[in-house]
């Protein structure tokens, strides 16, 4: 069972690797290129809204599922009608919650069109997720991770057509991506749908109030953390399209830059899917957490800040290799972005282990101040400072939350600061921003091969200052995977 979940969960990975960021800077990228700054701006703008009430078409049901149907593979046929009934019911609920709210914030015919499609999109892809929560309990993993990205690779194959072929190319619409968008997500729940009810059953669909209550009850932290940190992590480009006159290009500007961040986050959320079961595995059996709290926290903090300050030494540089127009301000913006990669870091390492460990309670209240300092700050410098307000506002706020959640982890576990590990980051911070800066007196004929070589200086630098170490990862494993063997004798 070990050796097929992690064949597995290595497919899904070399996938999602392979798709996404192919699909982030030879898709996205293209279709800003292409339709301009205010048009885009508009797209990503709503886009975020859309993102914001996302969690009321779910409420956790999706992680409620995949347990229950792992732990009971039998009831998954009984549970098919009664969830699927909830989710059309919650769907309408989202669908609801954000026209109303949009109308209410004056859009226009054009947003207003947009955004319902958008809101569409999200059903379809929530649906997709809920289908592959039936095929992950019940182990169908390469069914699973196959899922995870054809919607985007038929999204690819629709997009190639129409950013490449001269006819389309000349007459292409930010309404044909999100058509593009409908047509894919639309396929591939339809295909999942049909593969649930050819290998389980057509359910007859209803909703019984007592599950959907039994549901929410158990997952509402979780479903208010998430709209929480949703509203803080997306609240900026929506706030920048209202704020300003200028708002789309503003938008515009400040999704060049976050586009990078989203796909290096990439990294984060893998690092955090993999910590989680084991953190909640050695709370479970109390087992020590520190030693793969602290090799967890060199390696993915090690490389966030390596990420971190290599793109905003090559910011420029960086910008004008992906789009060939309107890059100058996003130079300016994307340092601020992409710095905060390195909180955002921390929080898939600490906010994990909270998680694991119960304390919904203080991240939800950590999130709610996190949401007050972002919305506070950006009323106060995006009518003044722009895109550039908005990504600095960012930058304190992961800062805040990060910070946040490390003194909760050191007060809920009652660790010590940890003032090695800090010298030992701050240490390769230094030696790595002073390499960078004297690699760059040196004559080197192409900047790609001077990042390149950025790069091969911090994976030095790494284990130089100890912070690249597989054995106390591997160690962990070994840990848990005996503890499992352990159990299962027992049982």
């Amino acid at each position: 069972m070990q050796r097929l979940f992690f064949s597995n969960i290595l497919l899904l990975i070399i996938l999602n690797l392979l798709v996404k960021p192919f699909y982030l800077f030879g898709i996205d990228v293209q279709v800003q290129n292409l339709v301009g700054q205010e048009a885009y701006g508009l797209y990503f703008s709503l886009l975020n809204f859309s993102f914001l009430f996302n969690i009321f078409q779910d409420l956790g049901i999706t992680n409620y599922n995949t347990k229950n149907i792992a732990a009971h593979p039998h009831l998954v046929k009984g549970y098919l009608g009664r969830v699927l009934g909830l989710r059309i019911t919650l769907g309408v609920l989202y669908f609801a919650l954000t026209i109303g709210l949009a109308l209410i914030l004056g859009y226009d015919n054009i947003s207003m069109h947009i955004l319902s499609l958008l809101v569409l999109n999200q059903i379809l892809v929530g649906m997709i997720l809920y289908f592959r929560s039936n095929f992950a309990g019940l182990l169908w993993f390469k069914t699973d991770a196959l899922f995870s990205v054809l919607d985007r690779v038929l999204l690819i194959g629709i997009c190639l057509v129409l950013l490449y072929n001269g006819s389309f190319r000349s007459a292409f619409e930010i309404t044909w991506f999100v058509y593009a968008q409908t047509a894919a997500y639309g396929t591939v729940a339809l295909l999942g749908l049909f593969l649930t009810f050819r290998y389980l059953k057509v359910p007859v669909l209803r909703l019984k109030r007592n599950y959907a209550v039994a549901i929410i009850k158990k997952s509402w932290p979780f479903a208010l953390l998430v709209l929480l940190m949703m509203l803080y992590t997306r609240m900026d480009a929506v706030m920048l399209e209202r704020l300003l006159p200028n708002g789309k290009v503003e938008a515009g500007i400040y999704a060049q830059g976050f586009r990078i961040l989203d796909a290096v986050n990439i990294f984060g959320l893998l690092a955090a899917g993999l910590l989680l079961p084991i953190f909640s595995n050695l709370l479970q059996n109390k087992q020590p957490i520190k030693p793969l709290l602290n090799s967890a926290t060199k390696l993915v903090l090690g490389t966030a800040i390596a990420t971190g300050m290599i793109a905003v030494y090559f910011s420029k540089e960086l910008m004008s290799w992906i789009y060939y127009a309107d890059y100058t301000e996003s130079a300016i913006v994307f340092p601020w972005i992409i710095l905060s990669f390195i909180p955002i870091a921390a929080t898939y390492i600490f906010g994990t282990l909270l998680t694991a460990a119960g304390e919904l309670k203080r991240l939800n209240q950590l999130a709610a101040l996190g949401i007050l300092v972002n919305f506070t700050l950006n009323w106060i410098v995006i009518p003044k400072y722009g895109a550039t307000g908005a990504a600095v506002v960012t930058l304190i706020t992961q800062s805040f939350a990060g910070i946040g959640q490390i003194a909760l982890v050191n007060h809920y576990f009652k660790f010590k600061m940890n003032w090695r590990l800090f010298l030992q980051l701050i240490g390769f911070s230094i030696s790595l921003f002073a390499a960078v800066y004297l690699l760059d007196s040196f004559y080197v004929k192409s900047t790609i091969l001077e990042v390149i070589i950025a790069f091969a200086i911090a994976l030095f630098g790494m284990f130089v200052f100890r912070l690249l170490s597989f054995r106390a990862l591997i160690e962990q494993f070994r840990a848990v995977s005996l503890q499992k063997n352990k159990q299962q004798e027992r049982n």
